[in-house]
């Protein structure tokens, strides 16, 4: 999928997120450029520090058998919100964003999927 479209999905996903989960919202006033800078903001942390943090908690993930890639995922929303127009309400609130996130992202994925706009051939 390129960049362009994984952008814009994930730009998407967000915005559904905001509406969906309380937890998570724009600043009043936030536009669609905003959205923008927040999808291309998250995936970002995502590429870049998110690893450097599952490598640290690699020991208390075992331990969790994986459910602290959960807490993980809140702190990188949490990061991205910090930067950017989004608002999260707490660490608890950016654990169930992020989870909310994930669901959302991973339904539009196999919309593009379906819809064979990511390129792919069936």
């Amino acid at each position: 999928m390129g960049f362009l479209l994984r952008l814009l999905v994930n730009a998407l996903a967000l915005y559904l997120v905001t509406r969906v989960y309380p937890g998570v919202s724009f600043t009043p006033g936030a536009d669609v450029g905003s959205v923008l800078i927040s999808a291309l903001v998250l995936g970002l942390v995502n590429a870049l520090i998110r690893p450097v943090l599952l490598l640290l908690s690699l020991p208390v993930n075992v331990l969790t058998l994986g459910l602290f890639t959960l807490v993980v995922n809140g702190v990188v929303l949490w990061l991205a919100a910090s930067v950017t127009a989004l608002n999260v309400s707490g660490l608890t609130g950016a654990i169930l964003g992020a989870l909310v996130l994930s669901v959302v992202s991973w339904i539009l994925d196999r919309i593009v999927h379906a819809l064979g706009l990511d390129g792919e051939r069936k």
